[in-house]
């Protein structure tokens, strides 16, 4: 009997009609629940999915169990599956109240809540930075004046740096306690500042045991990248997993999996290695955002999202990564916010790289522009792939230096 696989939202953002597609290629149904009406659905999402359920709002849990047990009177549901980060919660809770397979709430709290989840990982043994969460100013003020400056604040359940800021002195951080709400009772993660380079590790998880795993370098750190509009920022997937640099990360990136109960699940985990050592930063219960699942298939000359989908409904894996390639993105920002006006250099780089280039999105002049901090996707990029990490760091780097966006 095939499968019956629920799936949260399967239209909205783009990237989640491959999460059905896959399903689908490896013989699940697929029963969709999500915001927008049936006949928003384009012809291949109505040919991947054998059913259909609009709801109001995608993270209500009461909506959503009202849909999901309308659809356990008719079929027997096998999965219940969110890959954005937003989602996890309402699909953990939804699935526990409804007797569905897959992550738990508790282990779904500890990949939300940062304070938490560092709070078990030292508890196993892992390194991480000083933390707490807390509502109360005055825990606040000694924590940063036990742990010194600079500090990181942050929202307890937020995906990756979605909301993270850099404090660096006591009046900085009375601000932040203002601008995050904990001056009107609400929480917030305050952590230690970890200097050193920073990258995530990323799996597929089956009952616990790590069988697909990626590691990505960023360039700068993530807080520098989403504040300084003149750097053109990269992220670069390494085809170098067998070096024995990364003999540690691996480890402990295996050592968080068993310490937060993952068992079948991708995960997406961050990290940082500099004066004080390699150290622990967050993870998600779910698949990295930006493209990253897509370079991984270009420079693996496989297809990871089917991969994932295995997991799901047949507990195994069916392809080998070829770890023939390197890969990464580079954001190209424009000079200004306003209206994009022109492109320059973009001659120069085709010449020279054209083949290398995987796919680009280039807005055309007159689109109006994004901030800076909304990300590596949200205006210009360009995604490119060689079998030479550094080579690819060089011609990246090269792009950075020599194409440029004009807005005006």
């Amino acid at each position: 009997m095939p499968a019956d696989v629920i799936f949260l939202e399967p239209s909205f953002p783009r990237n989640q009609r491959e999460f059905v597609r896959a399903l689908h290629s490896v013989g699940a149904r697929v029963i969709g629940i999500g915001e927008r009406p049936k006949e928003s659905l384009d012809d291949e999402l109505r040919h991947w999915l054998t059913h259909y359920e609009q709801v109001g709002n995608i993270t209500d849990v009461n909506q959503v169990e009202q849909a999901v047990r309308f659809i356990q009177s008719k079929v027997n549901v096998d999965r219940l599956e969110a890959v954005v980060e937003a989602h996890v919660m309402c699909a953990a809770r939804v699935r526990e109240t409804c007797g569905i397979p897959g992550t738990s709430v508790e282990t779904t709290f500890l990949c939300r809540d940062k304070p938490a989840m560092k709070e078990a990982l030292r508890n196993a043994g892992v390194p991480c930075a000083q933390s707490i969460g807390s509502s109360d100013p005055a825990e606040i003020r000694r924590f940063a004046a036990r742990v010194g400056f600079p500090l990181v604040v942050k929202p307890r359940d937020a995906a990756g740096a979605s909301g993270t800021i850099r404090v660096d002195s006591p009046s900085e951080l009375e601000d932040a306690m203002v601008s995050f709400g904990v001056t009107r009772g609400r929480s917030a993660a305050i952590e230690e500042f970890i200097e050193g380079h920073e990258g995530f590790y990323d799996t597929v998880t089956i009952g616990g045991r790590v069988v697909h795993e990626f590691i990505t370098h960023y360039y700068p750190t993530v807080l520098e990248a989403m504040r300084t509009r003149w750097i053109s920022p990269q992220f670069v997937t390494t085809n170098r997993l067998d070096a024995s640099g990364y003999d540690e990360l691996k480890a402990m990136g295996r050592k968080v999996v068993t310490a937060l109960g993952i068992e079948t699940s991708a995960t997406h985990m961050e990290w940082f290695a500099g004066p004080k050592g390699l150290k622990f930063s967050e993870i998600g219960c779910r698949p990295p955002g930006v493209g990253a699942w897509d370079l991984y298939c270009n420079a693996n000359e496989f297809d990871l999202y089917r991969e994932w989908a295995m997991a799901v409904v047949h507990g195994h894996g069916s392809q080998a990564p070829s770890r023939r390639y390197a890969a990464g993105i580079i954001a190209m920002r424009p000079s200004q916010d306003g209206i994009i006006a022109r492109y320059d250099g973009f001659d120069e780089v085709y010449r020279r790289f054209g083949g290398y280039i995987i796919d680009q999105h280039l807005p055309p002049p007159g689109t109006p522009t994004q901030p800076v901090s909304a990300g590596y996707m949200a205006n210009g990029w360009l995604r490119m792939k060689h079998p030479d990490y550094d080579q690819l760091r060089g011609m990246l780097d090269f792009i950075g230096q020599t194409a440029k966006v004009y807005a005006r």
